[in-house]
């Protein structure tokens, strides 16, 4: 939720900021600012909860899907990626 509910764009140029991990450099930039409309709270709530209403029936078609852990060296990432490609995930049949 911080990640997302954090992020800003300068409408001048286009530059992308999180007031955490990467604030504006300028109080003059920071005033300028904005907020997409997807990123308020409200609405990455009602993202997630989509998510989960419907993951069950996407883990239940594809049965042998792999999970991908995207939150370490991005190489690894490919590899693990690259690697379960190699070995096509089979799905049920309609």
């Amino acid at each position: 939720m911080e990640r997302l509910s954090q992020r800003r764009i300068d409408p001048v140029t286009g530059e992308r900021y999180h007031t955490t991990f990467r604030p504006a450099p300028t109080p003059e930039i920071q005033a300028r600012l904005r907020q997409n409309p997807k990123d308020k709270e409200e609405n990455i709530e009602k993202h997630v909860e989509a998510y989960y209403g419907n993951v069950k029936e996407l883990e239940d078609f594809y049965e042998d899907a792999f999970y991908v852990n995207a939150d370490q060296d991005p190489h690894a990432v490919f590899e693990f990626i690259e690697s379960c490609i190699i070995k096509p995930v089979p799905c049920k049949k309609i």
